[in-house]
């Protein structure tokens, strides 16, 4: 998986910069917790933390070609995170063409396809991947995005050049860059979405998913290359199910190409469990048993309550899925004491780097993913799987579906998760969030590919391809940046088969009738997975992750927000309404918050702690300290 990072400079000698580049990539260590490496040119510096997945004896970085560029120096040198899931495909390919391997790494097969076919390589790669690329002869520097946005990718123009890094945290390891917000970041940094590009600190941007990003004497140009497409779907109902099940079948065996221990995140939902059917086939077949792995939580049997959201628990199911499948199954149960551990609640926020949150899910995930890491590197789920088959309740309420912004917001805001609430009104209107929030989802809906002659389409055909672009790249980056971000904090790979542009390509422009052909949301999934799976999990509605259903945990975080709107010295405190927290506190002292309120609470307090910690200058913010 790995971190990376860098630095172009073209008015310094950045051979002198050693320490600061360091210092970029020490940031990185538990991205790369198995090895570190710099590189350093008059005009580029690149940093690299490995996390040893593929050819563990060799595939240092940053690694550079034999072949010699401008001067002494290597023709390009490459620091490199993520996996080529058809490196060896791309390789029997550059061997016929002349190229000679060093390594049996997916990394030197990027770099040598950079060489072959410049940045056409990029077209030819699946996988999930953030690449940086030195070319001593253009001197330029490229940044590269998988098409999904598995990876993350962030950089920073400076006056003469610029800096990069998997995290911010790197960037900011840099004098250069400086951590301040304004109106706009603070927008971002409110509603519950991912505007590709965007990032809460002000002059930082992120590489977008399907986009590269050139980097030289003549300033920074970005380009995309991919992007989805409508096209017309011509397969019947049948034609569509096997080629739904095929490419599952070729993309979760390619994708577990690994040489280290490998597990299944498995829920017991239609999305894991399939992933984790898939995978026990392939490793039985090479004679091994799979591990498995879910989350729990301490009293969870007598405390679940069935929501509209969390219909069941996991846990049985997850039991039911691993005995079909035959795999060695193992529940991480965790407490309300772990979860409130402030320790804990630093290292993932540490994690994110940015004032995102997902209330205690991102705390638990954290920790279900050290305890993963206790037993392999690599870890399978089932993510994207909702956005790609339309399995959400937006894509069928009615209110969501004629909301006239992102509909998460619609339906988050409908159960008492609205970003404004907490706030002064005047702090509200002072940033234009209204409008803030209009303008991105105006931006949003013109990106949404259309069918030629799509005027004779009907109106909710229409309208379910709009939900689908915009979950696909407005919700689906919020996922995966906490499948990333909590993963790698511990050293933990997560791989995510559903994302397989291949997959998303086809499924995208599939008619939501035929996705939902039974009746049932993932019905097209339900019947390609139907020779896998019990019967029970076929038919099971879908269920959001679990969460802590504890009155006393809502308690205990309650304490926080307090705690910003009481002090003087907090950096949210004279933006915070202390009437509606007050009102909050007391809703809470009376019973458990909803999931939703509980995300509200929590993501304010995130805000507050970020703001703090990372010492965010606050500019052009009415009542800013």
């Amino acid at each position: 998986m790995c971190g990376i990072t860098g630095w172009t400079g073209f008015t310094r000698d950045l051979t002198t910069e050693h320490a600061t580049v360091q210092a970029m990539t020490g940031t990185l260590a538990a991205r790369g917790p198995d090895a570190g490496g710099v590189w350093l040119d008059t005009h580029a510096a690149l940093g690299h933390r490995r996390l040893a997945v593929i050819d563990l004896e060799h595939g240092t970085q940053p690694m550079r070609t034999p072949e010699q560029g401008r001067g002494d120096r290597p023709r390009a040198v490459i620091s490199y995170g993520g996996e080529i899931y058809n490196f060896r495909e791309l390789r029997e390919e550059l061997v016929l063409l002349g190229h000679r391997f060093a390594t049996r790494s997916d990394t030197e097969v990027a770099l040598r396809a950079y060489l072959q076919w410049g940045t056409d390589f990029v077209h030819r790669l699946n996988g999930m991947y953030s690449i940086a690329i030195w070319d001593t002869v253009r001197e330029e520097l490229l940044l590269v995005r998988d098409r999904l946005g598995v990876k993350p990718l962030f950089y920073y123009p400076t006056d003469d050049g610029v800096l990069f890094g998997s995290e911010p945290k790197a960037i900011l390891a840099n004098p250069l860059a400086r951590a301040e917000a304004g109106a706009e970041e603070l927008c971002d940094a409110l509603l519950f979405l991912r505007t590709p590009g965007h990032v809460p600190f002000r002059g930082m941007r992120e590489v977008k998913p399907g986009h590269l990003v050139r980097a030289g004497r003549d300033g920074i140009k970005e380009e995309r290359y991919w992007a989805l497409e409508a096209r017309p779907h011509t397969d019947d109902l049948s034609t569509t199910v096997a080629r739904v099940r095929e490419l599952l079948d070729d993309i979760v065996p390619r994708q577990m190409t690994a040489d280290v221990p490998l597990v299944s995140l498995l829920s017991g939902g239609l999305d894991s469990s399939t992933v984790t059917a898939l995978a026990a086939r392939a490793r039985a077949a090479g004679g091994d048993r799979l591990a498995t792995f879910s989350v729990d939580f301490t009293g969870h049997t007598e405390n679940f309550r069935a929501d509209a959201i969390r219909p069941t628990p996991d846990g049985p199911y997850a039991l039911e899925v691993a005995r079909h499948a035959g795999t060695e199954h193992h529940a991480i149960v965790l407490d309300r004491a772990r979860l409130l551990d402030p320790a804990v609640r630093r290292t993932v926020l540490g994690a994110w780097d940015l004032p995102f949150n997902f209330a205690d899910l991102d705390v638990s995930l954290y920790l279900l993913f050290a305890a993963v890491r206790q037993h392999a590197t690599v870890a399978l789920s089932g993510e994207g799987a909702d956005e790609v088959f339309g399995g959400y309740l937006w894509f069928s309420d009615p209110k969501a579906r004629r909301a006239e912004t992102f509909p998460w917001l619609k339906l988050g805001a409908h159960r008492g998760l609205d970003p404004r609430s907490l706030f002064h009104p005047w702090f509200v209107d002072g940033i234009d969030l209204a409008e803030y929030e209009a303008d991105l989802y105006r931006t949003a809906l013109a990106e949404v590919p259309r069918l030629e002659g799509e005027d004779t389409e009907n109106a909710a055909d229409r309208r379910t391809r709009e939900l689908g672009h915009l979950t696909l790249t407005r919700w689906l980056p919020i996922l995966l940046d906490k499948k990333d971000r909590m993963g790698m904090a511990s050293g933990l790979e997560g791989r995510v088969p559903f994302c397989d542009h291949r997959l998303v390509e086809y499924v995208f422009n599939v008619p939501w009738e035929m996705k939902t052909f039974s009746g049932q949301e993932k019905a097209l999934l339900r019947e390609a997975a139907s020779d896998l799976l019990p019967e029970s999990v076929l038919r099971r509605k879908k269920a959001a992750y679990p969460s802590i259903q504890d009155p006393a945990y809502d308690r205990s975080l309650i304490t926080g927000l307090a705690a910003a709107a009481g002090d003087g010295d907090a950096p949210l405190h004279p933006f915070l309404d202390g009437d509606a927290v007050r009102r909050m506190t007391a809703r809470t002292a009376a019973g458990s918050l909803s999931e939703f309120e509980r995300i509200l609470v929590e993501s304010t307090v995130r805000l507050d702690d970020w703001l703090r910690t990372y010492g965010v200058g606050l500019t052009d913010v009415k009542g800013a300290h």
